[in-house]
């Protein structure tokens, strides 16, 4: 018979809500722990079964912190602008705030269905004036901020120095916009006429994948320039215990590269092309340079014999994902401009080509191609038949065919010097301080460190997102609202469409467009583009502090208790934010840091990556393979502590398993074993449970039960502390007599992991109190020590047997006791024992002839 979980799981769903049992207290004297689950984006399907996955792992630790004396915080709350929900409200006509509050609305009764101890009082939703208040006023934060390299933080725009020369207010502005942290660009982006919105790298595959077109396009956007980050971004990694893959990923895509920007003339034009390289040293072996396609260069360069070709592989490249261009693995395709740059370490003329593995918006959108001694550009060269020249040999002094393959490796320097520099004989590294010398002096280039990272593209062209609370005026000016006039709230239309001028919905609302500027008496016009989704996502955690001040975003105080001196205690998500979220989560904090909004330089301090919970067909769950399994239906049929235990004993928490609807059945006869150990088929106390002391070897797995599910928690390695629990319940449901001492401990080191059958049994138990706010029991490591032990005998090497005797005892006694066991003993009669191999606590071998 199984346990009646629907009533009980319903009854103390019900009595936690009724209850507030979970209610985050306002005690600041007491420890802390901050738990953090990557809030969802709730969608209109719900969830699935495997966005639970890290929230139970996240509600365990919650439960075990708070059993342990800790004042939890354990949010949650809804990243709920984006792409999605327009999209839905373009084809419905419902208002995109009404299929938010509904989708929502489903996403808390699924996760209140499988009962995790949030706070709901503390929900936010980025979506709510109250909550995008605040993001406007860190945008306004950053627009009107600097960065000082010179201290190496933000400042306030006002204290900007402005040039002597600058004079005039328009210049004044002007140089102002120059510097801001939020400004204004023209950026090659992902444009999707069909959608009419610019979409983020990440996004192009996925909206590919369902038939709509993408192309680069230059576009007015604002950009926020996280670049002037990168250094502390990169710095700061040392301070954080997370997954090392994903410390490699933020270290590759902030991409610190030392080397040599060097100037190209362009022959027969005034014009010059600037190039990056880490390897200054090859300088003397370029034979040709390569330009983006939409570099702005190559339509002032490009020959008129060669106009139509390059305007045609341009149109071509536009419709190319970064990822697609700079495959490694592709063919790499090219065509000639017509126009040549002069070498200045050399002074020969090398052709400009287009190819669009070079991205304009990568350092300066150009290369010098050394074939012989880069991998890339010798494929390219080998492809169109340009030059390869060896000017690096091998310090072995072996010898490298370069018009075979490039020789890519540090060596000596060869064919590298002109009248002023030579490189020849030198080390790598001697040839690049040597050449970087050069450049300086001759004004041919100079030393820098570059980033792969770039500014954050910070516009969409989308009705759903938060208003950018920014006005421009008829004569060109602009203006900045103020803090009292936040915030900026989303005009209500009933049209969701693109305005079909690459501008967003927002430009055909009359009111938003068109309007008299109260504080300036001008004709004035408000931002059409809208902030992406990203942005209330980079600050949530900090919300969650201090929910419903209405003052600021988060009084300090909450700040400096829940934040502590390292951050989020504990942040889980999936890996795919790797690089995204978590880098502009970062981005964003280091800002408010500066100005001494909050107290740590990093917000998260652990991260862990949850695995996904594959399709039973081994595929990633989706709707369109029809492999999605309802959680809803999961609880219906086996109730949400068995779900929550079976998503935990599938197997390690950062690995990817499949579902198996068959497997959560023997998780299902666990708990329903963990029932009749405590209590009657009609929900009474067993008469087997009794106040009793505990037998010795009962006593060491209790006391061993306690200690893996600490240790286990901590380490959330969770398969294993349940695998633990289901050997407890094992060796007590053999008891005849079963301590109720040892019931209630047990109860409390299940309690994190199937909080309902927990809580009734606790009750049954006739125990006061939730066993929630109960204190998670200890364990005393002198019962973990054995005064006895379980010997394999063997005869002959052939195991007859065991034996339970005294630790450390000695093979007399081992022997001893084996010849009194009726079963070995007959394999010893009418045998001579020749020899006695013994090992202490382990066997005894007895040779017989």
């Amino acid at each position: 018979m199984h346990y009646p979980f629907a009533s009980i799981e319903e009854k103390w769903q019900r009595h936690w809500a009724d209850n507030a049992t979970y209610r985050v207290s306002d005690d600041h004297s007491k420890p802390k722990y901050y738990v953090l689950d990557m809030f969802p984006y709730p969608s209109g399907a719900g969830l699935h079964i495997g966005h639970p996955e890290g929230y139970t792992a996240t509600d365990i630790v919650s439960r075990f912190k708070r059993m342990c004396g800790f004042n939890v915080l354990h949010p949650m709350g809804f990243d709920a602008f984006g792409l999605p929900t327009e999209r839905y409200s373009m084809t419905t006509g419902i208002h995109p705030s009404i299929a938010t509050a509904n989708n929502i609305e489903t996403f808390k009764r699924q996760l209140n269905a499988i009962g995790f101890d949030y706070d709901w009082s503390r929900e936010v939703n980025t979506t709510l004036p109250e909550y995008y208040r605040w993001t406007q006023w860190m945008f306004l934060m950053m627009y009107n901020s600097w960065f000082d390299r010179s201290v190496g933080k933000a400042r306030h725009i006002d204290e900007l120095p402005i040039p002597v020369d600058v004079t005039s207010a328009a210049d004044i502005e002007t140089y102002r916009d120059a510097h801001r942290l939020a400004y204004i660009a023209y950026s090659p982006v992902n444009w999707c006429e069909a959608l009419g919105t610019v979409l983020a790298n990440e996004e192009v595959d996925e909206w590919k994948e369902k038939g709509y077109t993408v192309e680069r396009r230059p576009m007015r956007q604002w950009m926020l320039r996280i670049t002037e980050y990168a250094e502390r971004l990169l710095e700061d990694l040392t301070l954080l215990d997370w997954p090392s893959s994903t410390l490699e990923m933020q270290r590759h895509w902030i991409g610190k590269s030392q080397g040599a920007e060097v100037h190209f003339p362009v022959q027969d034009h005034e014009h010059t092309i600037t190039v990056f390289t880490t390897r200054p040293d090859t300088l003397f072996g370029a034979t040709y340079l390569v330009v983006a396609p939409e570099h702005p260069i190559v339509d002032h360069i490009v020959a008129d014999a060669h106009r139509t070709d390059v305007l045609s592989y341009r149109e071509v490249t536009a419709l190319k994902s970064d990822l697609e261009r700079t495959e490694l693995s592709k063919v790499k395709t090219g065509v000639f401009t017509g126009a040549y740059a002069i070498n200045p370490a050399n002074g020969v003329a090398v052709p400009i080509w287009v190819a669009d593995y070079v991205l304009a918006h990568y350092g300066t959108g150009a290369i010098m191609a050394v074939p012989g001694h880069d991998e890339r550009d010798h494929e390219f060269a080998t492809s169109f038949g340009l030059p390869i020249v060896q000017v690096v040999t091998p310090i072995d002094g072996s010898t490298a065919d370069v018009a075979v393959s490039a020789f890519s490796d540090d060596g000596i320097g060869m064919s590298s010097e002109n009248s002023h520099v030579s490189l020849n004989g030198l080390p790598t590294a001697d040839a690049k301080s040597t050449i970087i010398a050069w450049l300086e002096s001759s004004g041919a280039g100079k030393e820098r460190t570059q980033y792969r990272l770039r500014d954050w593209l910070f516009s969409r062209q989308r009705y759903w997102g938060e208003p950018i609370p920014i006005m421009f005026f008829e004569d060109g000016t602009k203006r900045a609202l103020e803090a009292d006039e936040l915030p900026l709230l989303l005009p209500d239309v009933a049209e969701f469409k693109p305005a079909g001028t690459g501008e967003s919905p927002l430009a055909t609302v009359e009111s938003w467009v068109n309007f008299v500027d109260p504080k300036t008496g001008k004709k004035a016009r408000l931002e059409t583009n809208t902030m992406p989704q990203w942005a209330g996502s980079c600050w949530y955690y900090l919300r969650y502090c201090d929910p419903r001040n209405a003052e600021i975003f988060c009084a300090s105080d909450a700040e400096r208790y829940w934040m502590g001196k390292d951050g989020v205690d504990l942040y889980v998500g999936g890996g795919e934010h790797a690089v995204l979220h978590l880098l502009y989560a970062r981005f964003w904090h280091k800002v408010l840091y500066d100005f001494g909004y909050v107290s740590t330089p990093e917000p998260f301090k652990r991260l862990f990556h949850q695995g996904l919970i594959m399709g039973e067909d081994g595929r990633k769950m989706s709707k369109s393979l029809g492999n999605v399994v309802n959680p809803d239906e999961v609880i219906s049929a086996h109730g949400a502590d068995a779900l929550r235990l079976y998503e935990m004993f599938l197997g390690p928490l950062e690995a990817s398993k499949p579902w198996n609807t068959t497997g959560i059945e023997g998780v299902t006869r666990f708990l329903n074993r963990t029932w009749r150990m405590i209590a009657t088929e009609d929900g009474a106390l067993s008469p087997a449970v009794q106040d009793v002391s505990l037998p010795n070897d009962s006593e060491r797995v209790l006391h061993a039960t306690i200690k893996k599910t600490r240790e286990d928690v901590d380490a959330l390695s969770f398969n294993t502390a349940i695998a633990q629990l289901m050997i407890f319940v094992n060796e007590f449901t053999k008891l005849e007599v079963r301590p109720r001492s040892a019931m209630m401990q047990y109860l409390q080191c299940l309690a994190p992991f199937a909080p309902h059958i927990t809580e009734e049994l606790w009750q049954i138990l006739g125990c006061h109190g939730s066993i929630h706010t109960s204190s998670f029991p200890e364990y005393d490591a002198s019962k973990l020590v054995l005064d006895e032990i379980e010997i394999v005998v063997q005869i002959s090497s052939k195991i007859r047997g065991k034996v339970i005797a005294p630790l450390n005892a000695d093979a007399a006694t081992i022997a001893s006791l084996a010849r009194q066991d009726e079963a070995i003993a007959k394999h010893l009669e009418n045998k001579e024992i020749v020899r006695e191999i013994f090992v202490p606590n382990k066997l005894i071998n007895f040779i017989v002839k």
